[in-house]
């Protein structure tokens, strides 16, 4: 079942291994080469287990052993490739994972009221972070009369980075996004509610199986159809995850993948004069010159300088706690950044 050898050398020659496909309070629905199968995890899993984010997530490759009536208990987890997160929403620093072991994820965006290039941008971002490769599906196309211009938008706040305007009622567009999938790989859906993630996958499966509803056609806002993760296999052999629509992204990680996000910034940042340099007033600043320039867009700079403020800021409560961050950032010796 499993061809990535990253996973294959994880496994003794006698494990019995399964990957994930629905995970609801404490009950696993396990993909295994029969079919699937209802797994748990034992009690010493949960004695020998400190982080929430160790718990197996929907995409996680298992080890389990066989129990009677059917049932199997959940040994390990196999280390992951790739491991997509979001903070806990509050006041805490609590990782929420999302989706783990996705290889491609798709930044589902629709063309309507919903359309925001800073949400994208912080989506791309958490990507980036997740070590999986984003690829950005704009829905409901024949709803825009300005598709080349929202094209041209997000060719500027994610350089590089695939892009794909479809129509997921009639199919127009989506056999050209499922010609980048390849077998074997694992595929997962991010975006707001309403943009079509679910109504993209039954398309993608020839198949209702996914419950969609309509959106309000005040706002284009959806109802949160879809409520939990899982996963399904498409007929090329790529497995696909959807996900619950957000109603924000609130980000996980730290300052070191931002640049990934943000390549033209770096770019432009090596011709600066001083290599500290905040790109804020400083003379000979590279990023500054562009911008006045037009060649960079000041807001995508200032998007920059808030994306950073928030994984600094993160990386500190974490570190410090509430307190002694807010003084830390805001205080009279606050840091940069």
């Amino acid at each position: 079942m499993i061809t990535d050898d990253f996973f294959k050398n994880q496994c003794e020659e006698n494990d019995k291994v399964g990957r994930i496909a629905l995970s609801s309070h404490g009950i696993y629905s396990i993909l295994i080469d029969q079919g699937t199968v209802e797994g748990r995890l034992p009690g010493r899993f949960h004695h020998h287990t400190i982080e929430v984010k160790d718990f197996p997530a929907v995409g996680d490759w298992v080890v389990y052993q066989k129990e009677v009536q059917g049932k199997v208990l959940i040994d390990r987890v196999l280390r992951r490739k790739t491991l997509l997160s979001r903070k806990k929403a509050g006041t805490t620093t609590d990782e929420q994972v999302m989706v783990a072991n996705a290889d491609v994820v798709l930044i589902v965006t629709a063309l309507t009221k919903e359309w925001n290039v800073r949400r994208i941008e912080r989506y791309v971002h958490q990507v980036y972070e997740s070590g999986a490769m984003p690829v950005i599906v704009c829905t409901k196309k024949d709803l825009c009369d300005t598709v080349s211009r929202c094209l041209y938008e997000i060719e500027r706040v994610a350089p590089g980075v695939p892009v794909h305007a479809i129509n997921t009622l009639t199919g127009e567009g989506v056999e050209g996004l499922a010609e980048e999938f390849r077998p074997g790989e694992t595929i997962t859906l991010i975006g707001s509610s309403g943009v079509g993630k679910s109504t993209l996958i039954n398309r993608l499966l020839s198949a209702e199986t996914q419950k969609t509803n309509a959106v309000r056609s005040r706002d284009d806002r959806g109802r949160h159809t879809t409520t939990h993760r899982e996963l399904f296999e498409l007929p090329s052999g790529t497995m696909i995850i959807d996900t619950p629509g957000m109603r924000e992204l609130q980000l996980w990680g730290d300052e070191s993948t931002i640049g990934e996000t943000f390549q033209d910034i770096d770019q432009l940042s090596e011709g600066c004069k001083f290599r500290d340099c905040q790109h804020e007033s400083e003379p000979g600043c590279n990023v500054l010159a562009a911008i006045h320039e037009g060649e960079l867009d000041e807001q995508r700079l200032e998007s920059y300088r808030k994306l950073k403020r928030e994984l600094r800021r993160l990386e500190l409560k974490d570190k410090y706690g509430t307190h002694r961050t807010n003084r830390m950032l805001h205080g009279p010796n606050k840091i940069n950044g």
